[in-house]
């Protein structure tokens, strides 16, 4: 299950640059268009699944072990503070948006998951999750046309 899920951090630094509205809408789509089909195996994942919360657990497991291998650094295998942060905003700013659009009855399972495997298991890393409506919307327009 989620072979190859480490892929969907490929764009972080580009995604996360000079987000606008706009630009942010535009990610979104590219990244769903790219990565749809790991939402579609989580969801697929949780309806097989008799212990629907050990589930989220494996799938939360994946996700940390996938950003562990591809931004851990050294001996201690450490992921830099810097680094961290910026997976933070991707998880909040597309993950999470993403595993909530699947509208399926246990995405906000998934997330919770996620957020506690984060907590445990990432330095200084205790994040939420929002649906990708509210994030749209929480970005202004251009303000007396500056911007």
């Amino acid at each position: 299950m989620l072979e190859n899920a480490v892929t969907m951090f490929d764009n972080m630094d580009l995604m996360l640059k000079k987000l606008k509205k706009k630009s942010y809408e535009e990610n979104m789509q590219q990244f769903l268009g790219k990565n749809q089909h790991f939402f579609r195996e989580m969801t697929d994942h949780m309806d097989a699944a008799q212990d629907k919360e050990k589930a989220a657990d494996e799938i939360a497991d994946i996700l940390a072990e996938c950003v562990e291998g591809r931004f851990a650094k050294g001996e201690k295998k450490k992921i830099s503070s810097r680094t961290q942060a910026d997976v933070n905003f991707f998880m909040i700013y597309y993950i999470f948006p993403a595993i909530l659009k699947t509208e399926h009855a246990d995405c906000r399972l998934i997330a919770d998951r996620i957020c506690a495997e984060w907590k445990r298991r990432f330095k200084d890393s205790a994040i939420g999750y929002t649906d990708y409506d509210s994030l749209h919307e929480s970005f202004r327009e251009k303000i007396f046309g500056i911007f």
